[in-house]
């Protein structure tokens, strides 16, 4: 899995650079077919807006998006929410339950 970072408008640290870097890892606990990872930062007047491009094996990429005035903030929001969509997205796919339709003839 590869994780890379952009920055818009600014510099970032090593430190944030880290945390990225460590929160990123996580995705994979959810979801085990992803490819690569890149998160955008960018920093625009006094609002940090991070975008979270997850790609996955043989499937559309889950995008997600946080702002807020505190970059450690907006990057646990975008992290928080990619996580959701990789939960979801997986349980989605692990659905074995067999619907029967709800009208028709019964066998």
């Amino acid at each position: 899995m590869q994780i890379s970072m952009t920055t818009r408008h600014g510099d970032t640290t090593p430190a944030i650079e880290e945390y990225v870097h460590k929160k990123a890892e996580r995705f994979s606990r959810y979801f085990d077919r992803i490819s690569a990872i890149e998160v955008i930062v960018d920093h625009q007047k006094a609002e940090h807006l991070i975008e979270c491009i997850v790609s996955i094996e043989h499937g559309d990429a889950v995008v997600s998006h946080a702002s807020s005035d505190d970059l450690y903030a907006a990057i646990d929001q975008c992290t928080d929410r990619a996580v959701r969509q990789l939960s979801d997205l997986k349980s989605k796919l692990r659905d074995d339950k067999h619907h029967t339709p709800t009208s028709g003839a019964e066998e």
